[in-house]
C-alpha cells in the first residue's frame, strides 16, 4: 500500500529516517488516505526528541509551536510541517490538556493514547501501515470505537463524546454499542469544556449529511449541552397537522435544509418555545399561539452560551422569530415582505419554511404554495421593484420643498412606499407628488407594514391592541403581507409603534 503524499511531507519523513528516527504521518490523514479521501492536513509523528528534529532541520525555518507537548513546526517548501515526538500523557485535571507528557521510542505506545480507533493508525513509507487497535477494520464497517476504554477516553478530554456524534453524522459512521454507551453515561462531563469548542463541533455535526440519525440517538446529549430543548423530546403535538413529536419534527427539519450552520441550527430551534405554549382546544386539539415569540426567547439563552458571532446570533433569532410569518401569495405581498426582509433573510425564511414543511410529514401542498411563493420572489427580483425608501423617485428633499417638515418627512417617505409596494406604476415623481397632496389632504389614516403576525390568532391581538388608542376609529389589516391601515383623527404613530413592539411585532414599514 502506498500513499500519496505532499512533497514538503515526503521530505520531512525522508530526512527523519535517513537519521535514524522512525517517522509516520498519522491520525486524520491516514484516516482519509485509507477512506479515499484527500486528507486536509498532515502530522507526522517520530521518536526523534523535539531538540534533535530542531537539529535536523536547522537549515529550515523552524517554529517551536509546542516544544512542553514536542512539537516542532518546520517550514518545508512554504508549508508547514508539525513533527511530534512519539509520546505518552499524564492526568487530564482540566478535562482538556494531559498535565505532563512523556516521550517514548514507540510508535503504538503513542497510538494509545488517541481517541478512536480509526484515528489511531499510522503509515510510513518504510513500514507501511500500523494498525494495533483495529482502526482500518473499524474503518471498513464504519465503525466508531474508542481506543482502549471508552470511559477513560471521555474523561481525559469530554470533547471527544461531541467528536464521535460529529464523525458519524458527517461519515454515516454507527457508534458501537460500548463506545455509545459511554457516551451518554459520561454526557455531563461536557459542563467542563468550554463554549467555543462545543459550538465549533456542533455546527458540524449540525451540517453532516446523516445529522438526523444521530440527533434521535443521542438528543440526551444535546440536551446536555442544551437544555432547552429537553422539553421538545418525545412531545407528542395532538395536531393532525404534525405526524411527529416536536423533536422528530424539527430533527426532520433539520434534514430538509441545506447544510449551513446557521440555517441548520435555526431549523434545530424554530420549534422550542413549543412544550411552553401548548394548549388544547375542546375538541382535544393541540395548539401553539406565540411560539415564535417564546421559541426565540429560548433560542437566546442558548446562544448567548454558546457564544456564537454577533452577526449570526442576531440572523438566528431573527429566523426563530419570523419562521411562522407569512411570505405572501401574490406579487404586492411578496413585494411588502421582501421589503421587510430584505433579499438574503427572505430566502433564508423560505428554506426554513420548506423544511418546516417537510418535517411535519403530512402537508406537502405547503411545499408547492412555497414553491409558488418563490416563483413570485423571482419575478419581483427581476422587475427591480422598488422596496426601500431609497429607492423611491423622491426624497425628503423633495417633501421638504413641497412643505413637510420634521418627522412628518419620514412618515410621508413610508407612505409612498407603502403605495408604490402595491402598486409599482406608483413610483414617478408626478404621481408620489399626487400621493403627497392626497395625504395632506385627508391624513385621517395610516399605512403600516407589520413584522411579526404569523396566524389570524395575531392578527386578533393586533386588533384588540390598537383598538385600546382612542384615537383610532377602524384598522384594516392583511395577515399575509402585514399590511396595516389605522383610521383616525391625529393617529399617535409613535404609540402605535411603542404598542405593537411591548406585544412582540414591530413596525417595519
Amino acid at each position: 500500500m502506498e500513499f500519496d503524499l505532499p512533497a514538503s511531507i515526503r521530505m520531512a519523513l525522508d530526512r527523519l529516517e535517513a537519521a535514524g528516527y522512525p517517522s509516520y504521518v498519522v491520525g486524520g490523514a491516514v484516516r482519509d488516505q485509507l477512506a479515499g479521501k484527500q486528507p486536509h492536513d498532515y502530522d507526522v509523528c517520530t521518536a526523534a526528541r523535539p531538540e534533535q528534529v530542531e537539529q535536523l532541520f536547522a537549515d529550515q525555518t523552524v517554529i517551536e509551536t509546542g516544544l512542553k507537548h514536542g512539537t516542532v513546526t518546520v517550514l518545508l517548501d512554504g508549508m508547514p510541517v508539525e513533527i511530534t515526538t512519539f509520546r505518552t500523557e499524564g492526568a487530564y485535571s482540566d478535562g482538556r490538556r494531559p498535565d505532563s507528557v512523556s516521550f517514548v521510542d514507540d510508535i503504538e505506545r503513542d497510538l494509545a493514547r488517541r481517541d478512536f480507533t480509526i484515528n489511531a493508525m499510522a503509515w510510513s513509507p518504510v513500514r507501511g501501515l500500523c494498525d494495533p487497535f483495529g482502526g482500518q477494520a473499524d474503518l471498513q464497517r464504519r465503525c466508531i470505537r474508542c481506543v482502549g476504554d471508552p470511559d477513560t477516553r471521555l474523561k481525559e478530554d469530554a470533547l471527544r463524546i461531541l467528536r464521535a456524534l460529529r464523525f458519524a453524522a458527517q461519515r454515516g459512521f454507527v457508534v458501537e454499542p460500548v463506545t455509545a454507551a459511554a457516551l451518554h453515561r459520561n454526557r455531563e462531563r461536557l459542563a467542563q469544556v468550554s463554549a467555543e469548542r462545543i459550538t465549533a463541533e456542533l455546527l458540524q455535526l449540525l451540517c453532516g449529511a446523516h445529522v438526523g440519525a444521530v440527533l434521535m440517538e443521542f438528543s440526551d446529549i444535546i440536551a446536555q449541552i442544551l437544555p432547552e430543548i429537553q422539553p421538545m423530546i418525545g412531545f407528542d403535538q395532538h395536531n393532525a397537522y404534525h405526524k411527529y413529536t416536536v423533536w422528530e419534527h424539527s430533527v426532520r427539519a433539520v434534514e430538509g435544509i441545506r447544510p449551513d450552520p446557521l440555517l441548520r441550527l435555526a431549523a434545530l430551534l424554530h420549534d422550542v418555545g413549543k412544550p411552553d405554549t401548548f394548549s388544547r382546544d375542546e375538541r382535544g386539539v393541540g395548539h401553539f399561539y406565540g411560539h415564535p415569540a417564546r421559541s426565540r426567547e429560548l433560542a437566546e439563552q442558548m446562544v448567548q452560551r454558546l457564544r456564537l458571532p454577533v452577526q449570526m446570533e442576531r440572523q438566528l433569532l431573527y429566523l426563530v422569530r419570523h419562521h411562522d410569518t407569512p411570505l405572501g401569495s401574490n406579487t404586492r405581498h411578496v413585494r411588502r415582505k421582501l421589503a421587510v426582509h430584505g433579499e438574503e433573510t427572505f430566502r433564508a425564511l423560505l428554506a426554513i419554511k420548506k423544511a418546516d414543511g417537510i418535517g411535519q410529514g403530512t402537508t406537502p401542498q405547503n411545499l408547492t404554495e412555497l414553491l409558488e411563493t418563490e416563483r413570485l420572489l423571482e419575478q419581483v427580483l427581476t422587475e427591480d421593484s422598488c422596496l426601500t425608501r431609497r429607492d423611491l423617485a423622491v426624497n425628503g428633499n423633495d417633501l421638504i420643498a413641497w412643505g413637510a417638515r420634521g418627522a412628518r418627512v419620514g412618515y410621508y417617505l413610508s407612505a409612498m412606499l407603502n403605495r408604490v409596494l402595491d402598486d409599482p406604476s406608483c413610483n414617478t415623481r408626478e404621481r408620489l407628488h399626487a400621493v403627497y397632496d392626497g395625504l395632506r389632504a385627508q391624513e385621517s389614516y395610516v399605512e403600516l407594514t407589520v413584522n411579526g403576525m404569523s396566524a389570524r390568532c395575531c392578527v386578533r391581538q393586533v386588533r384588540q391592541l390598537l383598538a385600546g388608542i382612542p384615537d383610532i376609529t377602524r384598522t384594516d389589516i392583511t395577515l399575509d403581507s402585514g399590511r396595516i391601515v389605522v383610521y383616525g383623527r391625529h393617529l399617535p404613530l409613535e404609540q402605535i409603534r411603542e404598542v405593537l413592539a411591548a406585544a412582540g411585532y414591530e413596525v417595519a414599514i
